[in-house]
């Protein structure tokens, strides 16, 4: 009996240091588990991807063009109008953008720039209202908001600050240099139509700034967030600070793209995604120095300094129309929100610029959530995520699968398929939708695995998915 006991307590301590090792294992997959709540993940970086065969891709998407939303055929508007902003305030939408006007004969400004204001219901159909705050050829019967420091760039928006107070609802930035005082100047409006400085010098002076440069109250990490324009080696960049007033910024630093190669980008377009306020996108305008025309790009961060950007354009020149001159794509800072459509947001795109005697700014729709979707063609496909911890009972997608299919399955820390949750149980996905809930065999529920760490192994054919939400 004494001989046998040893082999036992071998096999006794083998046992209790492979369920220690186990234990271990598990604890760590938990530690590292992305926990992800029930907020909206877009699949516009690899962040939540372990493995991705090779049939499954990263597909940036484009906008369909629209109509055109605006002509500047005004006086005091021409054929350099540029930097526009639009932005939704409950029912009413709201536009801002330099009047300018170039003499290509004599080869220069043809009058001084000035701050246009237009209006719209349904972000399509545009009015300039007569503001009658500045005068124009000894009438006030204009649409100028703004005639102060900052035409060049004058960039507003809707503070979303809840500690905002309420002169300062309405806010903005631009550049300029009264008396040598290079930098960005601050505004503050209590309707969005009268505006004044919140200080008579720049608060921030490290940069470019000759471009939409813009700011906005970011809900995720409670503070003014600023993103202008600079030069880094001798390269167009773009450069990124902090405040927690709007007039204090922190030293601003440049943005990082990794994997990307070195361009020139002017415009940045960048904003917390409303649906995910976690993330920030922007739709970056690549200069081409040579060809002397531009084109926006797409990217996405979830620091506000590390961006994911893609190379391909989002608005080719080969866009209706005229956008192929010299400086005539560039992307609007604005993407909203339509009434009465919950599938589509609108962004805008400039064209004809230089080439007169107007500019126009023309509408282009996404498919909400639409920028980069994790898509297959024919070959069916496979992603694993990494291990996540999610709230709720049911998944949500945004997928688009009508001409193919997609099915998903549930797997537990060690990798192993949930009993009921695996690929054969999952009712195959076929169709179009911005909320699909994905249901498995006997309508199962995911409330039991809320809380603990699980993986979500996609297959994918003839499809599109562009997030997800547990809810």
């Amino acid at each position: 009996m004494q001989t046998s006991s040893v082999p036992c307590r071998f096999a006794l301590l083998a046992l209790l240091m492979i369920a220690s090792c186990t234990e271990l294992v598990s604890h760590s997959v938990a530690e590292d588990a992305i926990d992800i709540g029930s907020r909206r993940e877009l699949f516009v970086d690899d962040y939540l991807l372990a493995e991705m065969s090779d049939a499954v891709t990263l597909k940036v998407h484009q906008p369909t063009p629209g109509e055109v939303a605006l002509v500047t055929d005004m006086p005091w508007e021409g054929n350099t109008c540029a930097y526009y902003t639009v932005f939704r305030d409950g029912d009413l939408y709201r536009m801002y953008y330099r009047g300018a006007h170039w003499d290509t004969e004599k080869k220069r400004a043809a009058h001084p720039e000035v701050t246009c204001y237009a209006e719209s219901k349904d972000g399509l159909h545009w009015t300039k209202p007569k503001l009658g705050l500045y005068e124009w050829n000894g009438s006030k019967e204009n649409n100028i908001v703004w005639t102060g420091i900052g035409t060049h760039c004058f960039v507003p928006f809707r503070d979303a600050n809840p500690a905002c107070p309420a002169d300062a609802r309405y806010k903005a930035i631009a550049a300029g240099r009264p008396q040598g005082k290079k930098g960005l100047y601050v505004f503050k409006s209590p309707d969005g139509i009268h505006w004044s400085l919140m200080q008579d010098h720049p608060c921030i002076t490290e940069g470019a700034f000759d471009s939409q440069n813009l700011a906005f109250w970011d809900p995720h990490t409670k503070q003014y967030v600023d993103y202008h324009r600079t030069f880094d080696q001798g390269v167009r960049a773009i450069m990124t600070c902090t405040s927690p007033d709007f007039v204090h910024w922190t030293k601003p630093k440049l943005l990082r793209y990794p994997k990307a190669p070195t361009q020139h980008l002017y415009t940045n377009a960048i904003r917390p995604y409303f649906r995910a306020p976690h993330l920030r996108i922007g739709f970056p305008t690549r200069y081409l120095p040579k060809e002397q025309n531009v084109e926006p790009l797409f990217m996405s961060s979830r620091d506000g300094l590390t961006f994911r950007r893609f190379n391909e354009p989002v608005i080719p020149q080969s866009a209706p129309q005229d956008r192929s001159g010299n400086r005539s794509n560039y992307m609007a800072n604005g993407l909203v929100s339509l009434p009465d459509n919950p599938k589509q947001l609108a962004v805008y795109g400039s064209e004809a610029y230089y080439e007169g005697p107007d500019s126009r700014l023309r509408q282009f729709l996404y498919r909400v959530d639409g920028f980069v979707s994790l898509h297959a063609d024919d070959a069916s496909g496979e992603l694993v995520t990494k291990p996540i911890v999610f709230a709720g009972d049911q998944l949500e997608l945004n997928v688009v699968a009508n001409q193919g299919r997609v099915r998903v399955e549930i797997r537990d820390a060690d990798n192993q398929v949930v009993e009921g949750f695996g690929l054969q149980d999952c009712q195959p996905i076929d169709v179009d939708s911005i909320a699909h809930q994905v249901r498995w065999r006997g309508n199962r529920s995911l409330g039991a695995l809320a809380g603990k760490p699980v993986r979500i192994r996609f297959q994918l054919q003839q499809a599109d998915l562009y997030s997800l939400r547990f809810q």
